[in-house]
């Protein structure tokens, strides 16, 4: 570390301390050319977890646009806000886990839809509806049997 005053690189730590929760430490140094103190900063460098859309171009993980969307397909649900976040919590937990810390839309579009799935099924349909691009009723219809057929609901046999 060079000491902002003499340009020197020579310095001793003299204390150091947890800052914000361990994410950063706050170090205390003084420079032993010309005995003066200045107090440095250290980090962890984080590796941006980064989404692959289907043209190939990356882009940062954005949590609350994951978040909004959600939000979105279950409106007027009985789904609580706590219970998307923690559907969010696991999905960067699973990116950040990965090595390299990226997934393809497609992935991650359908880990979204698995979990919509089990959580509220017509979150689910309003989800995949936008997901795959329904263009006509006829692909609603088709999701929705293709749903029917392996979900029993109301009056169906289990």
């Amino acid at each position: 570390m060079r000491c902002p005053y003499c340009g020197v690189g020579d310095d001793r730590v003299v204390d150091s301390r947890e800052s914000r929760e361990g994410a950063v430490i706050r170090r205390r140094r003084e420079c032993n050319a010309c005995q003066r103190r200045f107090t440095s900063y250290e980090t962890v460098e984080e590796i941006p977890l980064l989404v692959v859309k289907k043209d190939g171009r990356r882009e940062p993980f954005d949590r609350n646009k994951l978040l909004r969307g959600l939000m979105k397909a279950c409106e007027k649900r009985p789904v609580e806000t706590k219970t998307l976040e923690a559907i969010c919590d696991e999905i960067e937990a699973g990116l950040s886990a990965k090595e390299p810390r990226e997934m393809t839309t497609v992935e991650l579009g359908a880990e979204i839809m698995e979990k919509l799935k089990e959580l509220d099924q017509v979150a689910y349909v309003r989800f995949a509806s936008v997901y795959r691009r329904f263009e006509d009723l006829g692909d609603f219809v088709d999701e929705l049997k293709a749903l029917l057929g392996r979900v029993p609901g109301p009056g169906r046999a289990k």
